[in-house]
């Protein structure tokens, strides 16, 4: 199983003076052991249907979701992985 870091991630570790160690501890602490290499991941034509079917079912609820966070969520979802953020309310919505 995959990890994906949302930004909101970073940001918050940012703000609060940690550093990248600091962060990463942060990270294994919460999740345990991850792979420790680093992978770019493209957007694919799976994850852009994925992305799709979300937004559709998500705006027949009358809710929006930020774009970018629809992106990391249609990813995460193609990939079978988690998505690590401190934006809950955003990835919830994408998987309710």
């Amino acid at each position: 199983m995959g990890l994906i870091l949302d930004s909101s991630v970073a940001i918050a570790a940012e703000r609060r003076g940690d550093t990248i160690e600091r962060l990463i501890q942060a990270v294994v602490d919460v999740t345990g052991d991850q792979e420790a290499a680093l992978t770019v991941y493209p957007f694919t034509t799976e994850a852009a249907k994925v992305a799709g079917k979300l937004d559709g079912e998500q705006q027949s609820r009358g809710i929006v979701i930020p774009f970018g966070d629809l992106l990391i969520a249609a990813t995460a979802l193609s990939l079978g992985y988690s998505v690590l953020t401190v934006n809950l309310r955003h990835f919830q919505q994408c998987l309710a």
